[in-house]
């Protein structure tokens, strides 16, 4: 396997770095622009501050980053966060006429002179850096978070997928940022009430609080903005999570008439985008089946249902609600009719058939979600939760009591009505918290858990888990029963951008031998929505050479075509293509003339991008297509490369990235057999490794019915028509990946790698 690590950081490093030849442009701008610091101002929180800069020309500044030292000592990646001029714009943060730019620090460590590192970039691709301090006076902490019993600190050499993560408690700063070495690096200028008041998440590069029946928005620079207040709803409060849904936020809702069983969609502004209310949705379920609701759905006070958390599984479009005192229960989204049931049978709600004949059967041996909180989807597209192990407290039979708590997995098979528990987390802590509590993956097998209510006492403790199995951290707080810490979750704060690019597959590139005739290097994508999408082209080759990339291409060719085959752009010399002064500007020239390269603006549709040797020479090439407008109202919906599969070092290896932020689910397919008659020798038996940015192996397979996910990829229309061809259904979180196809049977032919995004 270790052949193939090295032709992925081959790939990753040439195909998915937006920085790699950006030292090579002219730095005109950057040298004939001056920028100072003229004033350092105090934020909300003393972990947020602002730079008063003075320029000399803001306008020719394109984006602004800042980089927070960490302290000695530190095993966490640098906070960082990047600002587009368009971002400072709308934001009034820029004043053109005066020439001031008001740049906000976030994530500073309290009582402390941070060391601060700016990049100014420009409009020319050139930039520059700058460097600063700034002192934090002490955090008034009345929680405890700043000084955690350090049962295991982070230390050298203990990789983890995720640096920062956010904790949501009862007490008056919370929601806090925290980092894996236990320092506080934020906390909310807004006061949390409780958790039966104030829910909290983090969602578009901000947090998300309630307090009553408002909803705030709180940016990560202290900002704080009402974004919707749902008073004409009636009586209405939140309570316990809020959770990613299918297009935004999911909040949990109160009422005079229900209790702790109603949900709410809503987007970033606060529209409701969809409502679920459980007690009627069982009510109906339960008539249908000819039982009585009324012996189960209670009316207020009566905490019937107590839901606690919910997600969205985007491979069968299911909303998912963790009901701690019944089961997991998977819900249609379109249709919000009930799909499956997963709980305790012990428990009142399997008495009634009308709900029983929607359970799904566990295997042998497996534990069902006793108590459960913090539902949601891993990379592996399984169900993953703690299971508090706490029987019901509203229903009778109340069902069993486990002696402690645990993160569970499942396998859900709607094809044949089962759940199989994935007995692979590696803690070995058997500790017991009866309500409240967390579990997430943020990268494969790299956990976040929670503990919030330590034998129902006065303790929390949050600890961390990397894919070895290693427990990298695990801190304790003081505090009452889910009062420090009822949920936390992993962030990623290392390279922040604003504005934020969601979850979705962004950009293509693929590497593989560009022969002649049929065999040369084809790339596709297709640009679905209702808007048109800018587009970068890119063909390289003598660049490889410089990563030890043997017999690469040195003379590349690009030609894209739309789907009628109308040629559309042809370059050879990306120098002389009329977007070249773009391309320089978006830090993409290529970093050898011979290259090719161009910047379109393409209507929505099917494009194809053709990569050939000038004068038929042949050699290994690598072909990118880079999306630049990635808020626009259209995505790369699938995109797709053809090459040579040959041995060695020629093998197909295709890139993409998904996103800035959170996850997205893909299928990712290698496809030989099903390939078009005319091509000839096509792969007859391609095997498909997917690895991320760091090397590691995050799943692979050969043949596509073998995967465990097999059943999601027939779902979406994806099943290649080939058994022996590959397909990996997989919810990825924000990152770069590799894909890397082989023959399985050791031969060679032409290989297909296609990426589609489902939305």
């Amino acid at each position: 396997m270790s052949h193939f690590m090295r032709v992925n950081f081959c790939a990753i490093a040439f195909a998915l770095s937006l920085t790699t030849f950006a030292c090579r442009v002219t730095a005109s701008q950057a040298d004939d622009t001056t920028i100072d610091i003229v004033a350092k101002t105090p934020g909300p929180t003393v972990f947020i501050s602002q730079l008063t800069l003075q320029a000399s020309d803001t306008t020719v500044i394109s984006s602004i980053r800042f980089k927070i030292a960490p302290k000695l000592g530190s095993v966490t990646r640098a906070l960082s966060g990047t600002y587009s001029k368009e971002y400072l714009s709308d934001h009034g943060y820029e004043d053109p006429v005066a020439g001031t730019i008001f740049l906000p620090v976030y994530g500073l460590y309290a009582n402390f002179t941070n060391t601060i590192t700016l990049t100014y970039n420009f409009s020319d691709g050139s930039s520059k850096q700058a460097s600063t301090v700034i002192t934090t006076g002490a955090f008034a902490d009345v929680c405890g978070y700043a000084t955690p019993t350090v049962l295991q600190g982070r230390v050298p050499g203990a990789y983890l997928s995720y640096d920062f993560f956010l904790v949501r408690g009862a007490c008056s700063v919370s929601p806090i940022i925290m980092d894996t070495d236990g320092e506080v690096r934020w906390t909310s200028p807004i006061n949390t009430i409780s958790i039966r008041e104030g829910s909290s998440t983090f969602f578009d590069n901000a947090i998300y609080v309630t307090q009553g029946h408002q909803l705030y928005r709180v940016d990560l620079d202290g900002t704080i903005t009402l974004t919707a207040d749902y008073a004409s709803l009636g009586s209405i409060n939140f309570h316990h999570n809020i959770d990613r849904g299918k297009f935004g936020i999911v909040l949990d809702v109160n009422s005079d008439d229900y209790i702790e069983c109603v949900n709410m969609e809503v987007d970033k502004a606060g529209n409701i985008l969809k409502m679920w209310n459980l007690a009627d949705i069982i009510s109906a379920a339960m008539i249908a089946g000819g039982d009585d609701p009324s012996e189960f759905v209670y009316p207020p006070p009566v905490d019937w249902f107590h839901n606690n958390s919910t997600t969205y599984k985007r491979s069968d479009d299911s909303f998912i609600v963790s009901s701690r005192e019944n089961f997991v229960i998977g819900l249609d989204y379109g249709t919000s009719e009930i799909k499956w049931i997963l709980g305790d049978e012990t428990k009142q709600w399997f008495l009634f058939p009308s709900l029983a004949k929607f359970a799904l059967t566990l295997n042998a041996g497996g534990v069902p979600p006793i108590g459960q909180h913090a539902v949601s989807i891993t990379e592996d597209n399984n169900l993953f939760l703690i299971d508090n192990g706490q029987n019901s407290g509203r229903h009778n039979p109340p069902g069993i009591t486990l002696p402690f708590t645990l993160p569970r997995k499942y396998k859900i098979n709607l094809a044949t009505n089962t759940a199989t528990e994935l007995l692979d987390y590696p803690g070995d802590e058997r500790l017991f918290t009866n309500f409240c509590g967390s579990a997430y993956e943020d990268a494969k097998s790299n956990y976040l858990v929670d503990y919030a209510s330590i034998g129902g006492g006065a303790l929390a403790q949050i600890l961390g888990y990397n894919a070895a199995g290693v427990k990298v951290f695990d801190y304790q707080y003081p505090g009452p029963g889910c009062f420090s810490a009822y949920n936390s979750l992993p962030l990623h704060l290392e390279s922040t951008k604003f504005p934020t690019v969601g979850p979705q597959a962004l950009n293509l590139s693929t590497r593989a031998m560009v022969g002649k005739g049929d065999d040369v290097l084809i790339g596709g994508f297709i640009v679905s929505g209702s808007a048109s999408k800018k587009v970068a082209l890119r063909a390289l080759g003598p660049s490889l050479s410089s990563a030890g990339v043997a017999g690469a291409l040195a003379d590349p060719v690009l030609n894209v075509y739309d789907s009628t085959g109308a040629l559309l752009a042809t370059n050879n010399n990306w120098e002389d293509d009329p977007s070249a002064a773009a391309l320089t500007a978006d830090q993409l020239a290529p970093g050898d003339p011979l290259e090719a390269a161009t910047l379109r603006t393409l209507a929505p549709g099917t494009y194809t991008v053709v990569v050939s040797g000038r004068g038929a020479t042949t050699g290994v090439a690598l072909v990118e297509a880079y999306d630049l407008s990635p808020l626009s109202g259209s995505t790369l919906a699938n995109i797709s490369a053809r090459g040579v599969v040959g041995t060695g070092d020629n093998v197909l290896i295709g890139g993409f990235i998904v996103g800035d932020v959170a996850s997205a689910t893909v299928v990712v397919r290698a496809i030989g057999p099903s390939l078009p008659g005319n091509v000839d020798q096509s792969l007859s038996d391609p095997a498909l490794t997917i690895f991320d940015s760091n090397g590691s192996e995050v799943a692979s397979n050969d043949n596509w019915q073998d995967d465990p996910n097999s059943a999601d990829v027939q779902l979406n229309g994806l099943a290649p028509t080939a058994p022996a061809e590959s397909a990996l259904l997989l919810n990825l979180p924000a990152g770069a990946y590799t894909g890397v196809v082989v023959s399985a049977a050791g031969g060679t032919g032409v290989g297909l790698v296609e990426v589609y995004n489902l939305h």
